[in-house]
């Protein structure tokens, strides 16, 4: 049994393609193998080259494997269905290019669903024929990132989305199937929207085909959630801390997982803000260190 411990773009403070603040993908390369990790993830597309040969020689001159994408479009928004489709093939065809395997679908920050993060007992609903387009949508992405493209494709509860708390991703997992629709759980966001990984591993192991793990700090957890702060505003004030300090009993993440059989990449994701963020570079060593404590075999 292998697990592997990848890093992505987020942890650069990298959110959105054309963000001006952004680092350029050279740099998160070289940074990603200086901190001793082998794998990444694409981050957003159009970050990154889309011309395969210019991608894939700048990974080969790093020992870099490509481990996945995420497609953070508003899945939530039936008007944005072509901004989602295009996201949504243009990682694809990234991944497929790369042999990369892993199709993460995030529904994006809602500004219904912002102000109640991390406060389940408050969040907005959908309408019932909200919801019924909602995971047709997911339903169909699911379908041609894994029947089209013999991807694995997860869903990602994130905050801020319609995907976001406890109840909700139950709910998808009951009406998309299996074979479809695998789940990437992230330690640090199921912590923020006030659920235990420890305890939906139990539950859903069979079902996680990917991890991101994060890391979240209690005491920024609880001023954000008092304070009802922006999540890009929460992740400038480090509500995401470097792995072991903060919530997540990541020793207890590993046994699950190793337990289970679990094969195949875990990434780090330390979301940040690109300008606030103080060194990258050094946060991912921290990160790979930690994980190397624990017993993670990671490379040096």
């Amino acid at each position: 049994m292998t697990i592997k411990i990848g890093n992505a773009p987020c942890s650069w403070g990298v959110e959105f393609a054309d963000d001006p603040r952004n680092p350029s993908w050279l740099t998160v390369l070289d940074q990603c193998r200086d901190a001793g990790y082998k794998g990444i993830e694409l981050g957003p597309v159009g970050f990154m080259p889309e011309d395969p040969a210019e991608l894939g020689d700048a990974l080969a001159e790093r020992d870099l494997e490509l481990i996945g994408g995420v497609v953070f479009r508003p899945f939530h928004d039936p008007a944005a269905w072509d901004d989602v489709k295009d996201g949504s093939v243009r990682t694809c065809e990234a991944l497929k290019a790369h042999g990369a395997r892993h199709l993460v679908l995030i529904d994006s920050i809602s500004p219904r669903r912002a102000p109640t993060a991390g406060r389940p007992a408050e969040a907005e609903q959908m309408s019932a024929s909200e919801w019924t387009g909602y995971c047709a949508k997911i339903r169909d992405i699911a379908r041609m990132g894994t029947e089209e493209y013999g991807l694995i494709t997860a869903i990602h509860p994130h905050a801020g989305g319609f995907m976001d708390f406890e109840d909700e991703v139950e709910r998808l997992l009951n009406e998309i199937d299996e074979s479809l629709l695998k789940i990437c759980l992230d330690t640090g966001h199921s912590l923020y929207a006030d659920f235990d990984p420890l305890a939906f591993m139990d539950r859903h192991m069979e079902r996680i085909s990917y991890m991101h793990f994060k890391d979240i700090d209690p005491e920024v957890r609880a001023r954000t959630v008092a304070n009802r702060t922006d999540f890009y505003e929460a992740c400038g004030d480090g509500i995401f801390c470097n792995l072991g300090k903060g919530s997540v009993d990541f020793p207890a993440v590993k046994a699950k997982l190793e337990a289970a059989g679990f094969e195949g990449w875990c990434t780090v994701e330390q979301d940040c803000d690109p300008e606030k963020a103080q060194s990258p570079l050094d946060d991912a060593r921290e990160n790979r260190s930690f994980l190397h404590s624990i017993g993670f075999e990671v490379a040096a």
